[in-house]
C-alpha cells in the first residue's frame, strides 16, 4: 500500500513517516510547512506542498502517487490558541478533514488513520482513575471539540462511503528518535520546561490546587516512537480489514505523571537545579486524563516501550542540538 502522511514534516508526522518506511510501507507527505520542516522528510519520500484544504490538490496527489490509504495528522492543537481562535480551528481542524475525506472518496481511497487526542474526553469521570474509549466526551476547550467532531465526520463518512477508519486519540507526546527529529514547537510541557531552563527562569506550574496527590494536573505521556508504531501497527490493521470497519483507541501508557514530578524529573535528567514556580491556572485544563490502554492492545497487539526518562533524555538530546548553550558543566 502507499500512504500519504498529512503534515508529515512536522514533529510527530517525521517519525510516523519513517516508522512506516521502516516497516516497508511506501509513504507521500502532503504538508503546508506552516510549522513542518522540509528537511525532515527523508530522502526518497515524496513531498507534496499544500494544504488538506485544496481538494483538487488532495486528488492530483492521490492519483499521482497511487495511494490506498491516509494517515491524517496535519491540524492545529494549541489549547490556548483554540480558546483564542475557534474559528481558525474550525476551519482548519474541521472544514480540512472535511476536504480530506471528499478527496478521498472521489479519488477511491478507503483507508483512514485520523489524529484525534485525549483532549475529546475534558475532565472525565472515572472510577479506577483510567479513560476508557467509552468515557462520555465533553471537551472542554475548542481543540478538543474539533477532535471530537472530527471523529464523527470520520465515522459518518467511514459508514456513508464503504471506509475503514481509526481514530487514534493520543495522549501527551514526548521525546524523539534522533535529535535531528526533535519537538521545536514550544507548546507542550517538556520543551516549555526546556526553553525555562535554557533561558535560568524557573519552569512554570499552571495551578496546584488541583484535586490530585500533589495538587497538579496528572497527564499520561506517551514517547513519540511508540506513537509511530501505533500508527504502522493501526495502518496494518485497516489494510486487512473490511470496508466500513472503524476503530476508535485510546494511544497511551496508562500511567499517570503529575507536572510537578514531570518537572523534577526533568531537572534530574539534565543536571539543572531550578525548583519550579507555580502561577494562575490556564483556561481549559483537565486535572487528570490517563488511558486505559487494554483495547489497543488488544486490537493491535501494540503496547508502549518507552518510559517517561527516556522521552525527556531523548527529546533533551535535540534540544541540545538547537541550544548546546542550555548544557550543565
Amino acid at each position: 500500500m502507499t500512504w500519504l502522511i498529512t503534515g508529515g514534516a512536522g514533529y510527530i508526522g517525521a517519525h510516523v513517516v519513517r516508522a512506516m518506511t521502516a516497516a516497508g510501507e511506501r509513504a507521500v507527505v502532503l504538508d503546508d510547512l506552516s510549522t513542518g520542516d522540509a528537511e525532515r522528510v527523508p530522502d526518497g519520500v515524496p513531498l507534496v506542498v499544500g494544504s488538506v484544504l485544496d481538494g483538487e490538490l488532495l486528488v492530483r496527489a492521490f492519483e499521482e502517487h497511487a495511494v490506498t490509504g491516509v494517515v491524517h495528522l496535519a491540524g492545529k492543537k494549541r489549547v490556548g490558541e483554540s480558546m483564542e481562535r475557534p474559528l481558525h480551528y474550525y476551519r482548519e481542524n474541521v472544514e480540512g478533514l472535511r476536504s480530506l475525506l471528499d478527496a478521498m472518496v472521489t479519488a477511491d481511497v478507503t483507508h483512514l488513520v485520523f489524529s484525534s487526542s485525549a483532549s475529546v474526553y475534558g475532565m472525565p469521570a472515572t472510577e479506577n482513575g483510567l479513560v476508557t474509549e467509552d468515557t462520555p466526551c465533553l471537551p472542554m476547550n475548542p481543540y478538543g471539540e474539533t477532535k471530537l467532531a472530527g471523529e464523527w465526520l470520520v465515522r459518518a463518512a467511514g459508514r456513508a462511503h464503504g471506509l475503514t477508519t481509526a481514530s487514534l486519540r493520543y495522549f501527551n507526546v514526548a521525546g524523539a528518535a534522533a535529535p535531528d527529529l526533535t519537538d521545536t514547537g514550544v507548546f507542550n510541557l517538556v520543551p516549555m520546561v526546556f526553553e525555562k531552563l535554557t533561558d535560568g527562569a524557573a519552569p512554570r506550574i499552571f495551578g496546584a490546587d488541583y484535586a490530585t496527590p500533589d495538587g497538579t494536573c496528572v497527564r499520561d505521556y506517551i514517547h513519540v516512537v511508540d506513537l509511530a508504531e501505533a500508527h504502522v501497527a493501526t495502518a496494518r490493521k485497516l489494510a486487512a480489514s473490511p470496508r466500513g470497519t472503524d476503530l476508535t483507541l485510546n494511544i497511551g501508557r496508562g500511567e499517570g505523571v503529575s507536572v510537578r514530578e514531570m518537572t523534577d524529573l526533568i531537572n534530574e535528567v539534565t543536571g539543572h537545579t531550578t525548583a519550579a514556580e507555580v502561577t494562575a491556572r490556564r483556561p481549559g485544563d483537565p486535572a487528570r486524563v490517563v488511558a486505559a490502554a487494554d483495547r489497543v492492545a488488544a486490537e493491535l497487539g501494540w503496547s508502549a516501550k518507552h518510559d517517561v526518562r527516556d522521552m525527556v533524555a531523548s527529546a533533551w538530546a535535540g534540544w541540545l542540538r538547537g541550544h548546546p548553550e542550555a548544557a550543565r558543566g
